[in-house]
């Protein structure tokens, strides 16, 4: 079928929630409630990509006068996208406990309207780009919660490998969801949804994203090298100064979401170490690292610390960081062994 422009229309899209339906139907035991959650998160990501969109003209750079529990400034932006994945996520009536960066402590929603789901959010990844209009992201992370007690902060304190999807929503050139409900094993496991506008939905475009074995990026904040340890300062050498063939290229945007985006999609290695100045690292393991570590992981990649994979870290606060390598499982793998070389 053609429009009277002449341009193709898909009479029969894969719009995400047709998507997560079809997933429901493959478990009969299902009740809807995750693809209902679902909804109120696009929702939410469809709201802040207008609220990005329109930044300029709204007046919404900008500083807003207070710091989030991390220590970064807040703009305008970052406490509007708060409050709406805050607002969306209470009113759905499926969670029962949230974690926002933005927020110092957990927000328990209100007893009368619990559900089973845990989110852990950044709801404004890379807003230091804000103002200089690079692309930026939302990442979020899903538990079902594990009993039928009274839900507190614990409940929340949880390793990736009990996550039951995880996704982040990109605001660049177009505004893309990338989603994983965890079928990475049996293939299909991470997906990518691009916001049409003319309809309002989310189109699958990109199916069964795969993270090529090994890329030739590698990406990371050189300003800090004096403050890295030796394993990291070696492995970046190598890839300048390869003993054969071409040196690696250096991608570095510094929004988590778009260069970890770009790691899927074209493979290499997104780096965020431990430095004598952040011997912890700098990325949140809740709503950062977790989340991107389970969709480089069900796209056939690795995510380490270095030491350990992301996802069997125990966490022991909210707010808590970890050095963060994940990519290409070739890649990552180099820099395993510069750790077990260098210690």
């Amino acid at each position: 079928m053609s429009s009277s422009s002449g341009q193709a229309i898909d009479v029969e899209p894969l719009t995400l929630t047709r998507f997560i339906l079809a997933e429901q139907k493959k478990h009969p035991h299902a009740t809807g409630d995750f693809t209902a959650l679902m909804n109120f998160i696009q929702t939410a990501v469809k709201a802040v990509s207008s609220a990005v969109r329109k930044a300029g003209i709204h007046r919404l750079f900008g500083i807003s006068g207070v710091a989030n529990t991390s220590g970064d400034e807040q703009k305008k932006l970052d406490v509007l996208a708060n409050d709406l994945f805050i607002n969306m996520l209470k009113s759905s009536y499926l969670t029962c406990l949230l974690v926002s960066e933005e927020n110092d402590t957990t927000i328990v929603v209100e007893p009368e309207k619990q559900g089973k789901y845990i989110v852990c959010f950044d709801p404004l990844d890379g807003s230091s780009n804000i103002d200089c209009l690079v692309s930026i992201g939302s990442i979020f992370g899903v538990y079902r919660k594990a009993d039928d007690e009274p839900v507190t902060t614990a409940d929340a304190l949880r390793p990736g490998t009990e996550l039951v999807a995880a996704g982040y929503a990109l605001y660049g050139s177009a505004t893309m969801i990338v989603l994983s409900i965890g079928n990475g094993v049996n293939g299909n496991g991470v997906n990518g949804f691009m916001l049409d506008p003319a309809i309002g939905e989310f189109i699958l475009t990109e199916p069964d994203i795969k993270v090529k074995p090994r890329g030739k990026i590698y990406s990371i904040n050189e300003g800090y090298s004096q403050y890295w340890d030796q394993a990291t300062a070696k492995y970046v050498e190598s890839k300048k100064y390869p003993k054969s063939g071409k040196p690696y290229g250096a991608r570095y945007i510094g929004s988590m979401v778009a260069d970890v985006h770009r790691t899927l999609v074209y493979g290499g290695i997104f780096m965020y170490p431990a430095t004598t100045e952040a011997p912890k690292g700098k990325l949140r393991l809740l709503y950062e690292a977790n989340p991107m570590a389970y969709l480089v992981e069900q796209a056939g990649g690795t995510a380490t610390t270095g030491k350990e994979r992301i996802l069997e870290l125990q966490p022991t606060s909210l707010h808590e960081r970890c050095p963060v390598f994940m990519g290409s499982k070739d890649d990552v793998q180099d820099v395993l062994d510069m750790y077990k070389k260098f210690g």
